[in-house]
């Protein structure tokens, strides 16, 4: 395989990282039963509802630190335009990464990134002007009008 694989690369004008690529048994059975990051995921084994071994995935940290700290910085940037033209990009924003990141079992990752945004939005919200200290019942009738996208599982990993 390692032989094979630099040559199929080629192909598409693509080289294989001699200090990422690597060989990692993650095999059912295998005494290294840690965990792998790929994609932006960690695969990891843990046992299903039925109770057999399978393969999980969730969100790597590194990708809902990134994802966080971006959304951050955006957030701030457009806190003073009108809220409907946030909540419209905001939207978009959630619906992608839920759409990447949303297989089965990845549901808490995604829970996660929605309640810690909307935490978010509400801080920049509320220092958009000092005269007008808003409270929790008034973001919550704002979500009322403006709800946010809820992150539903788009790519089942357990129908093969």
């Amino acid at each position: 395989m390692y032989k094979v694989l630099p040559q199929r690369f080629g192909r598409f004008g693509l080289t294989l990282h001699p200090d990422k690529t690597r060989m990692i048994d993650f095999r059912r059975g295998s005494r290294q039963r840690g965990s792998s990051d790929f994609l932006g995921f960690t695969h990891f084994w843990a046992k299903s509802t039925k109770g057999f071994q399978v393969v999980k995935r969730k969100t790597t940290k590194k990708r809902i630190a990134r994802a966080m700290k971006v959304m951050n910085q955006w957030l701030r940037r457009v806190r003073h335009r009108p809220i409907s033209e946030q909540h419209r990009v905001l939207c978009m924003k959630l619906r992608g990464h839920f759409n990447y990141y949303g297989s089965t079992g990845n549901r808490s990752a995604l829970a996660g990134l929605l309640c810690r945004t909307m935490h978010m939005w509400f801080k920049w919200l509320r220092r958009r002007s000092h005269k007008a200290r808003r409270s929790w019942e008034w973001y919550r009738a704002l979500l009322l009008r403006f709800p946010l996208p809820k992150p539903t599982p788009v790519h089942s990993v357990l129908i093969m």
